[in-house]
């Protein structure tokens, strides 16, 4: 018996071309479209699982219905004169009416009723033209990116600049004030702490200033105290030196 032919339409049809540099992960997408009127279950396979991530492998469509796949090429050394091996297949069965477990479907499956497309897989790098016709694609972006976000357009004068670029401006003006406003009050509370300061080092000075008083005015009071009693020893002295001298 022969086989069957491919029911669903695939784009591209051959070849998946994978546009370096290489460096970074590189997709291609497949398109896979279901003409028929009935649901088809696909499964996607390769010959290097290791080297290409495919989202989504397995599934169905229903009728009339596209889906895209991404196949997703790992980061390699590119070595231009290395052709590619690496094959994908696209297997396909028309669904069941009431298809449950697709694993049990596709390992029950017959081989006459299994449809599948071979595709290779093509590595490129980009060339000098396509390297300019990128730039110039993105200047376009950019631009109207840029628009987007400015808003409308702002009539030149000699001298005028974008209102954009005044705002900035004016927001970084603002900061500047904020900023000085914070380093004053900064500054007057440190001033603030240094004046506590001060008044808590002058506080046990004021102490030992008092308690040096306090010691020297009853060093006074002492002495004054023994004064009496010393002018008394003297006056003793001299009544008894006058009294010798008449008694001789």
């Amino acid at each position: 018996m022969s086989k069957l032919e491919q029911i669903l339409i695939l784009d591209p049809p051959t070849d998946l071309k994978f546009k370096g540099p290489f460096t970074d992960v590189v997709t291609a997408n497949l398109r896979l479209r279901n003409p028929s009127d009935r649901r088809v279950c696909f499964k996607v396979k390769t010959t290097a699982p290791r080297r290409y991530c495919v989202r989504p492998n397995s599934g169905a469509i229903d009728a009339g219905a596209t889906v895209t796949i991404s196949v997703m090429l790992q980061p390699f050394d590119y070595d231009p004169n290395e052709k590619s091996k690496h094959k994908f297949m696209v297997q396909t069965i028309f669904a069941p009416g009431n298809v449950a477990d697709m694993e049990a479907m596709w390992r029950d499956a017959r081989p006459e009723d299994l449809m599948d497309s071979k595709l290779r897989c093509v590595f490129e790098m980009p060339s000098e033209n396509d390297k300019v016709h990128e730039v110039d694609a993105v200047k376009p972006a950019a631009v109207l990116n840029s628009s987007r976000v400015d808003g409308p357009a702002v009539p030149r004068g000699g001298g005028g600049g974008l209102g954009g670029e005044d705002t900035e401006m004016r927001k970084l003006l603002e900061d500047c004030k904020r900023l000085q406003s914070e380093m004053s009050k900064l500054s007057e509370e440190n001033r603030q702490l240094k004046q506590d300061d001060g008044v808590r080092m002058r506080k046990p000075m004021w102490s030992e200033n008092v308690m040096s008083n306090a010691s020297a005015l009853i060093g006074r009071e002492s002495a004054v105290s023994s004064l009496p009693s010393l002018l008394v020893v003297i006056a003793a002295i001299f009544i008894g030196f006058f009294l010798g001298k008449f008694v001789l």
